[in-house]
């Protein structure tokens, strides 16, 4: 299983915070950095300095590191014109050497949409533009250099596009499409992502959502072992129970509440629970840290945890 750092910086962090964690996650050997593409705090907190806007700080952590990949969970399909969004992620792309992963989803917190004015609509409205947004970047990054793209939708229209920039990656750079969608968005997985992402949900319900966009990548004829399977949750580790309630103490969480949601524990207890989600089919894994100034918090998971699931 690959274990990827995964952060919230919507909840307080400045570029030069994330810097920190992408430099550290590099350092102990993980496999990527991500962060959340969100404008607004959520679960309490005044969101100081302010967010930040998630392709422009993965640009910059593009060109200060070397290895790692980098990425979002996920990018909303509400906040950009899905145009410049392929424009973006390319240059990323480009100016990372070829480590970039663009995840995609519907957008789902209104709240943020009515902070800053972006327009929010109904669900099957957002999932309208996802689908046209899948359809369309694609379309754009595999259209032959010299030649033209035309997309004429419900929602967006291109015509005579010269589809450039080019990504770095062949065809394009790795597509995540995630939830619990039951019919829609496993459809979406299997016609456009390399990922699916089954996020925050117990080992049962996994097994469930992967199971479900399986069978979805074999009703439009592809191998679903082609499909990379991935989890996300709220990781707390200590060296022992005192390290573990302090560490859920600083992310103002009860250790008794983490143990539903999350995976919380000394280094073997969290080893188990990865190895649950790995048998419910799961291949990597997004480590959400939500303190970011705990670096050290970083060095223990990749000496204690990374090398028994890896």
């Amino acid at each position: 299983m690959l274990l990827r750092i995964f952060i919230e910086p919507q909840q307080g962090a400045s570029y030069d915070d994330q810097l920190a964690v992408a430099r550290k996650t590099e350092e102990c050997g993980f496999d990527a950095f991500f962060r959340s593409d969100h404008f607004l705090a959520m679960m309490g907190g005044d969101g100081l300095p302010g967010p930040t806007d998630s392709w422009i700080t993965l640009a910059g952590l593009a060109r200060e590191t070397s290895r790692i990949k980098l990425g979002t969970l996920v990018s909303s399909a509400t906040f950009r014109n899905p145009g410049v969004l392929a424009i973006s992620v390319a240059q990323v792309d480009q100016m990372s050497g070829g480590r970039v992963e663009l995840g995609l989803g519907a957008g789902w917190y209104d709240a943020e949409h009515a902070a800053y004015g972006i327009d929010f609509p109904d669900t099957p409205g957002r999932f309208d533009r996802l689908t046209e947004q899948l359809e369309l970047i694609t379309g754009l990054w595999t259209t032959p250099a010299g030649e033209k793209y035309n997309f004429d939708g419900k929602h967006y229209q291109l015509t005579d596009s010269p589809a450039l920039p080019k990504p770095q990656q062949d065809p394009h750079p790795p597509i995540i499409v995630g939830g619990a969608g039951k019919k829609r968005t496993p459809a979406l997985a299997a016609q456009y992502a390399a990922e699916f992402n089954a996020g925050f949900k117990t080992a049962e319900d996994t097994k469930v959502l992967f199971d479900r966009v399986q069978e979805a990548c074999r009703a439009i004829g592809r191998d679903p072992q082609t499909l990379a399977l991935s989890t996300a949750h709220t990781v707390v580790v200590g060296k022992d129970d005192a390290q573990v309630k302090a560490r859920a103490a600083a992310i103002n969480r009860n250790p008794d509440d983490l143990r539903t949601t999350a995976i919380i524990g000394t280094p073997a207890e969290v080893v188990d629970r990865l190895g649950q989600y790995a048998e419910a089919g799961s291949d990597r894994q997004y480590v959400q840290i939500l303190d970011l100034t705990d670096l050290d918090h970083l060095d223990l998971i990749a000496s204690e945890v990374l090398p028994h699931v890896s």
